[in-house]
């Protein structure tokens, strides 16, 4: 059976590197995976979604609505925006941290109110403090790996094969960092 994972936040926020971690490590578990990145004005705090399907055989890295077997969602209104692609008995992770994007900078718009009430009306939904975890790891930059930690738990790939993959795929000055980022979020 294919799984969907929809990784979804704001330029910066490292979801590519989530993104490869996850990729990385279901490979090596001997699964087919395709992986597909859109972006939006990544530069400028604009929404980047990646895409991240794995199984037996996999065809299309595309996830349409109602798809998505587990959405991690790097920042609240980006997890409100992927709500629709959470398939019925689907997961959402979603950190709790909130990135004004532009328009609300600008003054245009204002940041929309009880986010996560309306997220845990209507889903299964894990809220994490990944930037409070992230600082307490020794960098807030960290905050990908604190979320991947928290979703790695709730698959069936055991935790060695994550550390393995994390060892592999993070450059060596950030290892210690994102190791003990993908504990708090493991353990949490």
């Amino acid at each position: 059976m294919t799984k969907n994972v929809m990784i979804v936040g704001v330029g910066g926020q490292g979801t590519l590197l989530a993104s490869r971690i996850l990729g990385n490590t279901v490979i090596n578990e001997g699964y087919d995976v395709k992986v597909s990145e859109v972006h939006g004005m990544s530069q400028r705090g604009g929404s980047v979604v990646t895409y991240v399907k794995y199984g037996e055989n996999v065809y299309s890295p595309i996830i349409g609505k109602g798809e998505a077997n587990i959405i991690l969602a790097f920042e609240m209104l980006e997890a409100y925006r992927a709500m629709p692609y959470l398939k019925k008995g689907g997961k959402i992770i979603v950190n709790t941290q909130e990135i004004d994007p532009m328009p609300v900078i600008t003054g245009a718009m204002e940041y929309p109110k009880e986010i996560s009430q309306k997220l845990s009306k209507e889903l299964d939904v894990t809220f994490v403090d990944a930037l409070t975890l992230a600082n307490e790891a020794g960098n807030f930059k960290s905050v990908n790996v604190v979320l991947i930690g928290v979703m790695a738990k709730s698959t069936d790939i055991p935790y060695e094969k994550w550390i393995e993959t994390i060892k592999t795929t993070v450059p060596s000055k950030f290892l210690d960092v994102n190791l003990k980022a993908f504990d708090l979020g493991y353990n949490l």
